[in-house]
């Protein structure tokens, strides 16, 4: 119940000069002869006896308890003695809170004080904050009490997201005579920035009413709005403002500079991050472990794991130790590109570090598992989970759930699903739609749309996600009346399909040769705003491909370049076929290689540009380019590919190591393939498992003894998990007896799971 705030106990008045003047009207008012025998009563027990000051309670009011608190309040023991027996009694009403409020903020118990006016925040029925002001300035003399007292009722305030009253509390503050100090400023702006625009004031509003108020905002204050500025992509008014900072002689510490290097890594600027990390040591300010931290995050996000892990060396030559949040991203890493050994090499490292794994670090092992279609290795990993006693989320659960539906194993599926709603977790729309994916994957799309209407039974709406999935199996089962049906009612349902809806409703018409249909759609697409991408233009370059109207597709391919995607491996496969097929191989090789040439290509994208604006992690057009070739037995035009990268001083990295020596293997060319895999060792790349096992392979065939051994010693030394020592004796063992059809099979298991480098998915000619 709300406190009442009837009239004080004690005379009201504004500040005077001399506080002993007033103590004779104050104690006139209060200490009448009952109230002074109780509280002397009680500092005795307080004192002496302190469990048997219950007795007392049904004899005291707010007026003997303010009485008490005036006149104890130069002794802290015996205040906070009272403070924890009287608070949770009904005569502590919001009169001795204001009183208590005042005596521990002249005691600087400042977590106490911060408690005790939050709660009087909540319990006061005070929606403007004016009332519980005015009982602090009128009880603010004769406690002897600062400005501090109001600093912490605005902190209060702003912690609970009462904006208005905190505001409310710095303006009455100033109107009568008080200066609100930096820290009201700085609870108050930070409540606003917590509030994501939900506020009537805005932070900047705010920042500028402080500074006609003559406050001078702080580190503090800065950082708030730079984290305000990053948290909604306004990065460059960010800096601006780490500008102001400067120029205004403030220096910024380590959360400023973590913040803004947080910043530019999540819009993928990572050198300018990078920048600002080799910043802070010239001017004299130290990176701490989540400076480290954030830069390690935005290389992995972008796939520069071989940068991440300088990072890390250099944290850890400079003293400090990787942690959980270190380990995991690294890890998290590694699994999105699909390198499961270096994932679990991790892992071991991370134990060894004494640092415990997280259902987070299982749950990206769990998920790297399920996407290279290792079902057996996943489940071992989530029972090592349990047996170390971590509780699977839901995540964990709905990782697996989709690991079994997408080989169709529904089965398995449902019981995890059990286990799941078993351990108290509901599945979402996420986990529904691993359902719907699994039936469109068996065929079954009379399930997959029972699972939509479970959805809506249990309150869930399907999303774009949930309606795409089934019109992609119906396209893919040639019932392209039920997609359009299926389309018709998502928008009905308020549902508004995306670039993925689009692509697979034009791939469905492509496939029925109704390409005229498909046009029309990619032109809706476009008029709503919907940038098809490079699955929708290697679609229908396919389609013109087939339909020999080749003009058309070499068009739609300059106009990808155009809109700035790069055509892939199947984009380059398609058009190399369909020029094949008409004898114009001459063509084909005039297309393909005018990336290489000095003339240029449409929109005046030189090869330089279209290298440039590659992703960092391979120059994919490049790798897509060769590996086209090597899947067609092209193999001259594929070294010639090679010969220009390294001509044009752009050394070939680890994904055109792999497709090239795939492709000699494939093609017959061990010496040549043998000795790209030597170059690609010296260069420091580990191969990907599947061109080392070809390699291999085709080395026994040949009766190429010495490079075959070399290869396997090689691949060996570079396995650095403990739990694969006993898979490494057994191919040692198998090799010395020339069992190759074991030592091959061993190699092959090691590779699925995980125990030898580069297991995972990279781009290899083997499609």
């Amino acid at each position: 119940m709300p406190h009442p705030w009837p009239k004080p106990y004690y005379t009201s008045y504004l500040p005077v000069p001399d506080l002993l003047s007033s103590k004779p009207l104050l104690f006139s008012t209060l200490s009448s002869p009952s109230h002074a025998l109780l509280v002397d009563k009680a500092i005795t027990l307080l004192k002496f006896h302190p469990n048997h000051l219950d007795s007392l309670s049904s004899n005291f009011t707010p007026e003997s308890a303010s009485f008490f608190l005036l006149k104890s309040q130069f002794d802290q023991t015996l205040t906070l003695k009272f403070l924890n027996w009287a608070q949770n009694h009904p005569f502590f009403d919001s009169h001795c809170k204001c009183l208590s409020l005042h005596i521990l903020t002249r005691f600087k118990l400042y977590k106490t004080a911060q408690t005790l006016a939050q709660n009087l925040a909540l319990s006061a029925g005070d929606h403007t904050g004016s009332s519980i002001f005015q009982c602090l300035r009128d009880s603010y003399h004769v406690c002897n009490s600062t400005s501090a007292v109001f600093d912490l009722m605005v902190k209060s305030y702003s912690h609970l997201n009462m904006v208005d009253q905190a505001l409310n509390t710095i303006d009455l503050a100033k109107s009568n005579g008080f200066m609100p100090g930096v820290l009201s400023y700085n609870a108050v702006l930070d409540a606003i920035v917590r509030s994501r625009g939900s506020a009537k004031l805005s932070a900047e509003d705010l920042y500028r009413k402080m500074i006609r108020s003559r406050v001078s905002p702080n580190v503090y204050t800065y950082n708030i709005l730079i984290r305000r500025f990053c948290r909604v992509g306004e990065l460059e008014k960010g800096l601006d403002c780490f500008g102001e900072m400067e120029r205004n002689g403030c220096l910024p510490n380590v959360v400023t500079y973590n913040t803004l290097i947080d910043a530019y890594c999540k819009l993928g600027r990572i050198d300018e991050a990078f920048g600002l990390l080799k910043s802070m040591s010239r001017k004299g300010m130290q990176p701490n472990l989540i400076s480290y931290n954030v830069i390690i995050n935005g290389l992995c996000r972008q796939g520069r794991m071989k940068e991440a892990n300088e990072i890390l060396e250099d944290m850890v030559f400079k003293g400090f130790t990787p942690d959980e949040v270190t380990f995991n991203t690294i890890l998290n890493g590694y699994c999105k590109e699909g390198n499961f050994h270096q994932a679990l090499v991790v892992h071991a490292e991370m134990v060894r570090n004494g640092v415990s794994p997280s259902v987070v670090t299982y749950t990206a092992l769990i998920n790297s598992m399920c996407k290279a279609r290792n079902l057996n290795r996943a489940m071992e990993l989530f029972e090592q989970m349990l047996s170390r006693g971590l509780r699977p989320n839901e995540r964990t659960y709905t990782t697996l759930i989709d690991g079994f539906s997408r080989q169709g194993l529904m089965n398995q599926a449902f019981r995890v699903l059990n286990e799941m709603t078993a351990s108290g977790f509901l599945p979402s729309v996420v986990t529904y739609n691993t359902f719907i994916h699994g039936h469109c994957v068996l065929g079954k799309m009379e399930a997959a749309l029972g699972v939509v209407q479970e959805m809506f039974e249990k309150g869930l709406a399907p999303d774009v996600v949930s309606y795409s999935t089934i019109i992609s199996g119906f396209c893919r089962y040639q019932e392209l009346d039920r997609a359009f049906q299926m389309k018709q009612e998502m928008v009905e349902k308020g549902v508004l399909p995306d670039a993925v809806t689009y692509s697979s409703l034009i791939q469905g018409l492509c496939e029925m040769r109704r390409l005229s249909e498909a046009c029309d759609l990619f032109q809706e697409m476009s008029g709503i705003g919907l940038p098809p991408d490079e699955f929708t233009y290697t679609t229908l370059i396919n389609a013109y491909c087939v339909e020999g109207d080749l003009n058309k597709a070499l068009h739609l391919h300059d106009e990808m370049i155009r809109e700035g995607f790069l055509p892939d491996v199947v984009t380059y496969s398609v058009l190399i076929n369909g020029l094949n097929k008409q004898a114009r191989t001459r063509e084909a090789k005039r297309l393909l290689f005018k990336l290489f040439y000095e003339e240029s290509v449409p929109n005046d994208v030189t090869y330089d540009s279209l290298i440039e604006n590659c992703s960092n992690i391979e120059f994919k057009s490049v790798v897509a380019l060769i590996k086209g070739f090597c899947m067609k037995g092209l193999m001259r035009e594929a070294d010639r590919v090679f010969e220009s990268m390294v001509k044009r001083n752009h050394k070939p990295g680890e994904a055109v190591y792999n497709v090239i020596i795939h492709g000699h293997c494939r093609g017959g060319n061990l010496r040549k393939a043998f000795n790209l895999y030597k170059e690609m060792v010296h260069s420091g790349f580990v191969p990907h498992t599947v061109t080392v096992i070809t390699l291999i392979k085709a080395l026994f065939k040949e009766g190429m003894d010495e490079e075959m051994s070399e290869a396997i010693s090689e691949t060996l030394r570079s396995c650095r998990l403990n739990e694969a020592e006993l898979a490494k004796v057994l191919v040692e063992i198998n090799h010395k007896e020339g069992n190759m059809e074991a030592v091959l099979n061993v190699l092959t298991d090691m590779a699925k799971d995980g125990l030898l480098p580069n297991s995972g998915k990279t781009a290899y000619a083997g499609g």
